[in-house]
């Protein structure tokens, strides 16, 4: 059996081929899928003719509630793609390119008002709680770690953190909510008023609310941000206080879902929280009574994998979403 998981992130597209237990990634940039197929980058790795099942994540994917087949999906899941950061194109091509293909796939929904295995104070609180590779992370996290009941906290270019309960998620925070992430963020009171004058979109507000605000300067674009960052943590008083002030918010994050959590278990998945020099993991235990796990790897692309797999094996619900139409 071989399936395929692809994480349509912010920073490039990530795909994991998965076969016997054995797991194969690759990453192609967003602005690299201008002139590449993903496809003939998939076929370096494995005949596409022998992939039994591929998942996809596509932006918000909040124009469908279930796991559907790709063929019985319209408008690629997504009511519209406005308001969802910076979109460049690449994750379009490659959903596109996997649809008219002859390849078996599933399309992933996001996690939104209309998502009915969430609690549904969290559905009328929040018309979005997460787009669909958070959905293939925590599936990580569950098969990896075994818990029913969790908080995962994917912690990258944005922050969402969401709350498993008895093996179905419950609720959760999306990222224009509640903690920042390195590109984004809720917004405040001065980009309301921004906003309001016209001077920046709420998008270009949301886009840019994250530790990026604290360090303009080092803003390289959706790719490259993070490594700048990263370049100038130990020397850059100011990418020290970014990185700090987003995991006290991470922190504040993950503490308000905490009174729902019995066991006390929060994994940690994303770049930001596996940058060994940030040490988040460690940092954390200073605010959290709680056990720590952390979720190496592309975790989203595996998730998207392991769903495949599972799907094949003739599961039907995957942490409480419907897999309809196989």
């Amino acid at each position: 059996m071989i399936t395929v998981g692809i994480d349509h992130g912010t920073s490039g597209i990530k795909a994991c081929i998965r076969e016997n237990n054995k797991n194969t990634f690759f990453t192609m940039a967003r602005t690299e899928l201008k002139n590449k197929s993903f496809l003939e980058e998939l076929k370096n790795y494995v005949a596409l003719s022998d992939i039994d099942l591929i998942s996809v994540c596509y932006s918000m994917g909040d124009g469908i509630n279930k796991i559907f087949p790709i063929d019985k999906v319209k408008n690629r899941g997504v009511i519209n793609i406005e308001g969802v950061g910076e979109k460049i194109g690449g994750g379009t091509k490659v959903y596109d390119e996997i649809k008219n293909s002859e390849i078996p796939a599933v399309v992933i929904p996001g996690l939104h008002k209309n998502t009915e295995c969430m609690d549904e104070r969290f559905r009328a609180l929040y018309s979005h709680v997460a787009s669909p590779e958070k959905i293939s992370i925590a599936y990580t996290a569950y098969k990896t770690f075994g818990f029913n009941d969790f908080i995962l906290s994917d912690i990258s270019s944005n922050t969402v953190s969401l709350l498993i309960k008895d093996k179905k998620i419950f609720g959760g925070f999306d990222a224009c909510i509640g903690a920042i992430g390195i590109l984004h963020g809720p917004i405040d009171l001065e980009m309301i008023r921004d906003i309001d004058s016209h001077k920046i979109t709420a998008n270009e507000a949301f886009s840019t609310a994250g530790a990026i605000k604290i360090v303009k300067d080092r803003y390289k674009g959706v790719e490259d941000t993070k490594a700048e960052i990263l370049k100038n943590y130990k020397t850059d008083e100011r990418c020290r206080l970014a990185i700090d002030s987003l995991i006290l918010s991470v922190a504040m994050e993950i503490n308000s879902l905490m009174f729902l959590n019995k066991d006390k278990n929060i994994i940690l998945a994303g770049s930001v929280a596996t940058t060994e020099e940030y040490g988040v993991p460690e940092k954390l235990k200073e605010y959290l009574d709680g056990n720590i796990f952390v979720l190496d790897g592309e975790s989203g692309a595996l998730g998207g994998a392991l769903i495949a797999e599972d799907i094949l094996k003739g599961k039907r619900d995957i942490l409480g979403i419907k897999v309809e139409g196989l």
